[in-house]
């Protein structure tokens, strides 16, 4: 009796075992790969000629004057390569000293006004370089976010990062890469309300890609399908992918996963991508963003020709000719290699190559905007499981109220639409021309709890199926002991 119980557990066992091995096999093993150390050599490269362009912490204007947009931008590709720490964190200490400089028109005379794409920008940044989100120079910027973001009683604009607008200030410039900033910062600071997620969502049209405005013919438009012409752009896509990966929010991930699907289905032949509009061409920005943005969404293969098409266009000290001596930086496209190649790296055109340089290398360096302070820098090797949330590396900001001194003098009044100051280099210039109700401070619960950040480590279901097996195992062995015994 007892042998024919124990030969019919042991069949049990068996088939259990062959079941669970086979869907462990069967189970794909999701995440961010790692990229390649010939990738991450050259990301770097790009980030080491970028610290040298910094003076005192401030990266330059094309007219002179610190660029806090720009700054910032090489804040976090100096900390998504873990590259010169210290002009990391005097970077950090400028933008924490000149937070009114940035999401604001006061050094124009223009009181009053509040960019929401800027201050979502600045919340984010200042979770990624490792700052205090809520004393952040004196200002808590995820409480200011928070405030600009529009109530349940804005209808299909609930949700909607937006700006504080006045007479003076003129209409609310606030698009899909001031939302995404707005999704990410919040998550990165304590929980992205799901209604902020909501919003970003309902900017993706059927086909998979996000438009870049949520106005259309002069009104807010309440989705992409709803403006019927809508131009899906690169650049906003692969921001709203990243951001939808960290928030955490119901349906995030399966419309994450159709963004990507669709810059998937915009990669040219050489791995390269181009914008939308002005930028439609191919470039190293539009490239960055998207190779980053599918490393993120687990699209190995994609992510890694488009790091080789950003490759091509960086400088070294083999292929730079006259411009030699800045080598690192990835030019816009191979019109501004050649040119540099030729003549050097001019005063005039060094503010692309900053710009270029500063969202191209996120493409080399696979690090997804979600996880920049998070994660160690790549070094090559194979990244770690992140599906924990490990304390941020960056160095702590300083939190001293804003100093007037370090303050640029402005040089030109802002226009009466001025240009999304949270967008990124490349995308296009044209501002929305419809402001937006009054916003109020969003409530609702976060989704997944405060502090959810992307599932970007390995998929965990073939690890429960084991840990059941072992289990299953060490419960025959108790029962065999225990028959044996008696």
């Amino acid at each position: 009796m007892l042998s024919c119980s124990l030969r019919r557990v042991g069949a049990g066992l068996g088939a259990a075992t062959a079941t669970a091995l086979a869907v462990v096999v069967a189970t794909p093993l999701g995440g961010v790969a790692a990229p390649t150390a010939t990738h991450t050599a050259a990301a770097g490269d790009a980030a080491r000629w970028l610290a040298g362009e910094y003076a005192d912490g401030i990266l330059p204007g094309p007219f002179g004057g610190a660029d806090w947009g720009l700054t910032i931008d090489g804040v976090l590709a100096l900390a998504a390569t873990g590259v010169d720490p210290s002009t990391r964190q005097s970077a950090t200490a400028q933008i924490a000293a000149n937070v009114r400089s940035y999401n604001s028109y006061d050094d124009w005379g223009i009181e009053g006004f509040t960019d929401g794409g800027a201050t979502a920008k600045l919340l984010y940044a200042a979770s990624a370089a490792g700052g205090d989100p809520t004393d952040f120079g004196g200002w808590d910027l995820r409480a200011e976010t928070l405030s600009l973001v529009s109530g349940a009683d804005t209808g299909h604009q609930h949700g909607r990062i937006t700006s504080r607008t006045t007479e003076a200030s003129g209409q609310d410039p606030s698009n899909t890469f001031d939302q995404s900033f707005a999704v990410l910062g919040l998550a990165r600071s304590g929980g992205a309300p799901q209604e902020t997620a909501d919003f970003l969502v309902r900017q993706q049209c059927a086909a998979g890609g996000f438009r870049l405005y949520p106005d259309a013919d002069g009104t807010p438009s309440p989705s992409c399908d709803a403006q019927g012409n809508a131009t899906l752009d690169v650049d906003s896509t692969a921001m709203a992918v990243q951001a939808l990966l960290a928030s955490g929010a119901d349906g995030a991930d399966a419309a994450a996963q159709r963004g990507a699907q669709w810059l998937a289905a915009q990669q040219r032949a050489d791995g390269s991508f181009g914008g939308s509009g002005p930028t439609s061409g191919a470039n190293s920005n539009s490239t960055g963003l998207a190779g980053q943005a599918l490393a993120a969404a687990g699209r190995d293969t994609e992510a890694t020709r488009a790091a080789e098409a950003l490759a091509a266009l960086q400088l070294t000290t083999g292929n730079g000719g006259a411009a030699a001596t800045d080598a690192g930086a990835i030019a816009y496209n191979t019109d501004a290699l050649t040119e540099a190649v030729g003549a050097g790296i001019t005063d005039n055109l060094r503010d692309q190559w900053r710009r270029a340089t500063a969202q191209a290398l996120l493409g080399l360096a696979q690090v997804p905007l979600g996880r920049i302070g998070l994660d160690p820098p790549p070094t090559g090797g194979p990244t770690p499981s992140s599906s924990a949330s490990p304390t941020p590396t960056g160095s702590p900001t300083p939190t001293a109220s804003p100093t007037p001194s370090t303050s640029p003098t402005p040089t030109d009044p802002p226009t009466v639409d001025p240009t999304p100051s949270a967008s990124p280099s490349a995308s296009p210039s044209e501002t929305p021309s419809t402001p937006v109700a009054t916003p109020t401070v969003s409530t609702s619960p976060v989704a997944g709890g405060p502090g959810r950040l992307p599932t970007t480590g390995v998929a965990i279901g073939g690890y429960v199926l084991t840990a059941l097996l072992l289990v299953g195992g060490g419960a025959v062995l108790l029962l065999l002991g225990r028959r044996r015994a008696t």
